[in-house]
C-alpha cells in the first residue's frame, strides 16, 4: 500500500510550470508531479498544492493528507463540492503580507496625495497646486485585520493616516481603533475617508461593497470626499453601484484589483472612467520562490506528527 507522500502540483494558470520547478528544487528528494496525472498514478498523491484547478480536479486522490492553496483567496477551492474533506491550508507568507501592503500603501497615497488629478493636469499642461491635508488629518479604514490587513494598518498608522479597522470578531491591535460586526460597521464607516477593503469571499461579505455602504463613507473630512480601495475579492463588489457612487459624489475615486468578472470585460465603463485606476489582479501575486519552502517544511512537520498550520475553517469561508 502506498505511503502517500507523492505532492500534486494543480495549478491551472500559465505559471503552472514555474511552480513544478520550485517544488522540484525545494524538495529534490520527493517525488513532485504536474497535474493531471494518470488514473494509475493516484494512490500516492498525499499533498495537493492547488491553484485555479477546475472542479473535481482532486477528486481522484482517495489517499490525499492536506491540500496547499497557493494563493490568498480560497473562494473559488470551497465552491468545488466534490472537494476531498482533508484540512486546507491558506497561503500566508511575509512576501505575500508585504506585497498586498506595497500595493495598499501606494494608492492610499495616490488617493491622498491627489495624483490623478496631477496627472490630468500635466496632460493638459496645467501648472497649478492644491492644498493638501497632512496623513494625520486623515482616517483610514481597513475591512478585513488579517495577517495582511494588519500588516498594512501597521504600515499606514507608522506614515502618519488615524487607522481604524473592522473584523467579523473583535481584535485587539495596537494603535488601532477596531470596529467588529454587523453592530460596528457604520460608526467605522462614518469615519472612514479611504476606504480599504481585505475581506475574503464569504457568503456574509458578498456584494458588501455596494451603493448604501459607500453613502455611509465620511466625505466631509480633510480629503473632502470618500474613497475605495479594493484588494480583497472581486465578489465583494458591485460595479454598477461603485459607478452610481461616483457618478452622484458617494465617492470621489476607486482603486480596483478585483472584480466579479475577471479578466474585466472590455466593455466595462469603470476602464475609461476618469476616477478609476484599474489592476489587472495583481496587488499580491504568489511568487513561487517564496512560499515553496513553507509549504515543504509544513509537510514535513505534518508528517512528524505535527499540526499543520493556517488551516482554513471551512464553516468560514477562510
Amino acid at each position: 500500500m502506498s505511503d502517500a507522500r507523492v505532492i500534486l502540483i494543480a495549478v491551472g494558470s500559465a505559471d503552472a510550470a514555474a511552480w513544478l520547478d520550485r517544488f522540484r528544487a525545494e524538495a529534490p528528494r520527493r517525488n513532485v508531479r504536474p497535474w493531471p496525472v494518470g488514473s494509475g498514478d493516484s494512490a500516492d498523491i498525499g499533498y495537493a498544492c492547488v491553484w485555479k484547478a477546475p472542479p473535481g480536479a482532486l477528486t481522484p486522490f482517495r489517499n490525499l493528507r492536506a491540500i496547499f492553496n497557493l494563493g490568498a483567496g480560497v473562494d473559488a477551492l470551497l465552491r468545488d463540492p466534490d472537494l476531498p474533506r482533508v484540512p486546507i491550508v491558506r497561503a500566508v507568507h511575509p512576501d505575500l503580507s508585504m506585497r498586498m501592503t506595497e500595493y495598499v500603501v501606494l494608492h492610499v497615497l495616490m488617493h491622498h496625495r491627489r495624483q490623478r488629478l496631477y496627472d490630468a493636469q500635466q496632460r493638459a499642461r496645467v501648472w497649478q497646486g492644491h492644498d493638501q491635508p497632512a496623513a494625520s488629518e486623515v482616517t483610514v479604514g481597513i475591512m478585513g485585520l488579517g495577517a495582511i490587513g494588519s500588516e498594512a494598518a501597521d504600515v499606514l498608522r507608522r506614515i502618519g493616516f488615524q487607522i481604524a479597522g473592522w473584523s467579523r470578531s473583535p481584535k485587539l491591535i495596537p494603535g488601532i481603533h477596531v470596529f467588529s460586526g454587523a453592530d460596528g460597521l457604520e460608526a467605522f464607516l462614518a469615519r472612514t475617508e479611504i476606504l480599504v477593503c481585505l475581506l475574503p469571499h464569504t457568503p456574509q461579505t458578498e456584494n458588501i461593497l455596494d451603493l448604501p455602504l459607500f453613502r455611509k463613507l465620511k466625505r466631509d473630512g480633510a480629503l473632502g470626499g470618500a474613497y475605495l480601495i479594493n484588494a480583497g475579492r472581486g465578489a465583494l463588489q458591485i460595479d454598477d453601484d461603485i459607478l452610481t457612487a461616483l457618478d452622484e459624489g458617494s465617492l470621489s475615486g476607486a482603486t480596483l484589483d478585483v472584480f466579479p468578472t475577471e479578466p474585466l470585460p472590455v466593455t466595462s465603463p469603470l476602464w475609461d472612467h476618469p476616477q478609476v485606476t484599474v489592476t489587472p489582479h495583481c496587488a499580491a501575486a504568489s511568487d513561487p520562490h517564496a512560499l515553496v519552502a513553507n509549504i515543504v517544511r509544513q509537510i514535513e512537520r505534518h508528517e512528524r506528527g505535527l499540526p499543520l498550520e493556517h488551516v482554513v475553517d471551512r464553516a468560514a469561508g477562510y
